[in-house]
């Protein structure tokens, strides 16, 4: 199991990635993840969407879904656990997404984050995301 330290700076990470999508610093939210990181999506149990591989194409992704926003987003991310029975270090969180628009706040989806991180030059990088959403927004 990782140290009381490393725990702390995985949740970290996880609440900057929200943090820095939110408010628009997609150069960190990108630095969040390992260069070879890859990332895939399922919606409502539909078809899967991905994999994107590789930080410039799950970048990509991020940018475009930013730039069609009209609302104020905020990803919340509870729940952390963790598991590290195999090869890498497995982190299982929940995600709330609520959105703001002309002064009205909604819950937009829920969902659970399925995460693998790598410590990469002492700091913690995702190096493989699965976003599995209950609904489609």
């Amino acid at each position: 199991m990782p140290s009381a330290d490393d725990r702390y700076a995985i949740s970290e990470l996880l609440n900057r990635m929200a943090y820095y999508y939110d408010e628009g610093h997609l150069d960190e939210l990108g630095a969040c993840f390992a260069d070879g990181a890859i990332m895939s999506m399922q919606i409502a149990g539909g078809d899967m969407v991905g994999p994107f591989e590789g930080r410039d194409s799950i970048m990509e992704l991020y940018c475009g879904a930013k730039s069609s926003q009209t609302d104020v987003r905020r990803h919340d991310i509870t729940n952390i656990m963790f598991d590290d029975s195999g090869d890498t270090l497995a982190v299982t969180s929940y995600l709330t997404l609520f959105a703001t628009e002309h002064a009205e706040t909604k819950l937009l989806t829920t969902g659970v984050y399925r995460d693998q991180v790598t410590e990469i030059e002492g700091e913690w990088k995702i190096s493989r995301r699965h976003i599995d959403l209950d609904s489609a927004y």
